[in-house]
């Protein structure tokens, strides 16, 4: 006979709850068993309808038996559904499909990476030291890392341009982007976001400036946007290109510590003309302890990098300290906030 909690002993408290911190200890069992059916392109396969783990097994490549029990474990966290043997995409599975817009299958194989994994690994010793994990693992920054090895570079540019596509919608939506002008997109990867700004706003032009090897695979050539955008490589610790009349800043502050986002703004600041302004696009944290969909994200700086999620006051100081005056910010349905400044 099972026991309950009526079964205790008067005055013996009863055990705490565990589900979840079972959740927590089995993360990285979850998180590994999502890499095996992305790594196999498993969704793929299932585009067209149900599979057994046999007929998926036989295309993939692996082994009927082990796969059917990852694919069970993933049905229950969502993402698969099992009926009469067959298995289905859910709604959320389908995410993981290489062919669909927002596909999340770049963005798995780079946090389930080994280069994330040991990371992770190296938390306990962040927590003591404060350096990243990435560092005590790996001996460099994760930046140097990538420049040296050109596959990873290139998985993180893929995770970085899957984000879905509804992100860049929410940005163009809730900012009053000006119908004219120059917009230099520091930071800004292949330029995902500067291609939709452009195509939504025709009398815009745009510069892409990032690393050399990220513009050099940019995604603007596309015969609407002809002649309306360049691309440029640097380091935006040293200078960005001038002559701008909206910067933008995408997710690019996180990744850093205060003291070198300081170098990063005074260099935007620089490049600024007079009525020029700067946007600003990270997450937001409360600063009163609420819950956030980026604290997940505030780890993942920690372990990987030496950036930080910030608060409205913490944005406040950067760009008080840079020369910028914080004119607003503007929540979206994403992740991301707006926080305008403009140059004082």
């Amino acid at each position: 006979m099972t026991s309950t909690q009526d079964d205790q002993p008067t005055g013996v408290p009863a055990p705490a709850p565990v589900g979840p911190l079972r959740d927590l200890m089995y993360g990285h069992i979850h998180a590994s068993a999502l890499r095996a059916v992305v790594e196999h392109k498993i969704a793929d396969l299932l585009a067209d309808g149900p599979r057994t783990a046999e007929e998926l097994a036989d295309r993939s490549g692996t082994r009927a038996d082990p796969l059917r029990r990852v694919l069970r474990l993933l049905a229950a966290r969502g993402l698969f559904h099992e009926e009469d043997g067959a298995f289905t995409l859910t709604d959320s599975g389908t995410a993981l499909r290489t062919d669909v817009p927002g596909s999340q299958h770049a963005p798995v194989l780079m946090f389930t990476d080994e280069m994330f994994r040991r990371a992770a690994a190296g938390i306990p010793g962040a927590v003591r030291s404060g350096e990243p994990g990435f560092d005590a693992a790996y001996g460099c920054s994760f930046f140097d890392h990538l420049a040296a090895a050109p596959d990873k570079s290139r998985l993180f540019d893929a995770a970085m341009t899957s984000r879905p596509g509804t992100v860049n919608a929410h940005i163009t939506d809730g900012y009053p982007f000006p119908d004219s002008g120059k917009v230099v997109d520091v930071g800004g990867g292949r330029g995902g976001l500067l291609r939709d700004l452009l195509t939504r706003f025709p009398g815009l032009t745009g510069v892409l400036y990032d690393r050399p090897g990220t513009v050099a695979e940019h995604l603007l050539d596309a015969p609407e946007l002809e002649g309306r955008w360049s691309t440029e490589g640097g380091d935006f610790f040293t200078a960005v290109p001038a002559g701008g009349d909206l910067y933008l800043l995408k997710n690019v502050l996180h990744d850093w510590a205060d003291e070198d986002c300081l170098r990063i703004l005074g260099a935007v600041r620089a490049a600024m003309t007079p009525g020029a302004r700067l946007l600003v696009i990270d997450a937001v944290l409360p600063d009163d302890g609420t819950p956030h969909p980026a604290l997940d994200l505030d780890i993942v700086m920690l372990m990987v990098l030496r950036g930080r999620e910030r608060t409205a006051a913490d944005f406040r100081m950067l760009l008080d300290s840079s020369g910028f005056r914080l004119n607003r910010i503007a929540e979206t349905p994403s992740l991301s906030s707006l926080i305008e400044a403009e140059a004082v």
